[in-house]
C-alpha cells in the first residue's frame, strides 16, 4: 500500500509539538463505521529489544477479513530507533517502521487498530491519530495502559463485558474505558482519525474474542512482535 508522505518521518525533536498541533486540526472523529462496512482490519503494534544507540524496535501488521476473522497478509518492519521515549511523543519513535511495514501490504486495510492511544493524548495526537495521516484510513487506539492527561482519573467500568465508562478532559471526552471480556481489566479505547467513539468502542468489543481483553487483530500483532524480539535476540546471542 502507499503511503502518504506528511511530514519527515525523522524530523526534527524541535518541530514535534509544531507537527502535533497541526495535524489536530484535522482529526475527524464524527464518522460511523460499522463492522459490515469492513472488508479488512489490521492491528498494528511495536515490541523493543537492546537499549541505547542498540535499541531495536519490531514492528508487525496483521490483516485480518473483517467476515471470517482469518489472516489475509502480514507485514513486518525491524530498524534501530533513533528518538528516545518521552511521554506525548510516542509516534515520532514508532513512525518509521509503521510506515515500512505498511508500504509492504498489498492488501490495503479498512480499518487500523493501533496498541496505543488516538486523541486520548494532551494534543490529541497519540498513535493512531498521527498514523492514520500516514496510511490515509480510519484508526482507533486500543491502549492496555491509562495515559492520565491533565490529571484526569478514569471512573472503572461494571464488570460485565461491554461496560464502559467515558474519558473526559476538560469537559471533552476523548475515549473510553472499556470491559472486553467480563472480569478483566479495562482496556482504553479512543478514536484516532476517520471514526467515532461510539463505532470504535462497538467494534473494539465486536472483534475482541474470548481469549484476551484486545482484538483479535491487535492480540496477533502484539504476539508477532514478541516473536519477533525473541528472534533477534537469539540472532544477537549467536553472533560472533
Amino acid at each position: 500500500m502507499q503511503v502518504n508522505d506528511i511530514h519527515p518521518l525523522r524530523p526534527d525533536p524541535a518541530e514535534f509539538i509544531r507537527i502535533q498541533e497541526r495535524l489536530a486540526k484535522q482529526i475527524d472523529v464524527s464518522r460511523p463505521l460499522r463492522r459490515e462496512d469492513l472488508r479488512t482490519v489490521a492491528g498494528v503494534d511495536l515490541a523493543y529489544g537492546g537499549e541505547g544507540e542498540s535499541e531495536t524496535g519490531f514492528c508487525h501488521v496483521a490483516v485480518f477479513d473483517a467476515a471470517t476473522m482469518q489472516v489475509v497478509e502480514r507485514a513486518e518492519a525491524i530498524g534501530k530507533i533513533e528518538v528516545p521515549y518521552v511521554p506525548g511523543f510516542l509516534t515520532f519513535r514508532e513512525l518509521p517502521l509503521i510506515a515500512a511495514a505498511a508500504e509492504k501490504l498489498e492488501t490495503v486495510p479498512d480499518l487500523f487498530l493501533f496498541d496505543g492511544n488516538g486523541i486520548l493524548h494532551p494534543r490529541r495526537m497519540g498513535i493512531a491519530a498521527h498514523a492514520s495521516f500516514f496510511l490515509g484510513k480510519p484508526a482507533v487506539g486500543v491502549a492496555k495502559t491509562y495515559f492520565k492527561i491533565a490529571e484526569t482519573e478514569y471512573e472503572e467500568p461494571e464488570r460485565e463485558k461491554g461496560s464502559c465508562t467515558d474519558i473526559k478532559v476538560g469537559g471533552e471526552t476523548l475515549g473510553r474505558a472499556v470491559r472486553t471480556s467480563a472480569g478483566v481489566k479495562p482496556v482504553f479505547v479512543s478514536p484516532g482519525n476517520g471514526i467515532n467513539l461510539d463505532s470504535s468502542t462497538e467494534l473494539v468489543l465486536s472483534l475482541t474474542g474470548p481469549e484476551s481483553r484486545l482484538p483479535v487483530p491487535v492480540r496477533e500483532a502484539d504476539i508477532s512482535t514478541r516473536r519477533m524480539r525473541r528472534n533477534w535476540e537469539e540472532e544477537q546471542r549467536l553472533s560472533p
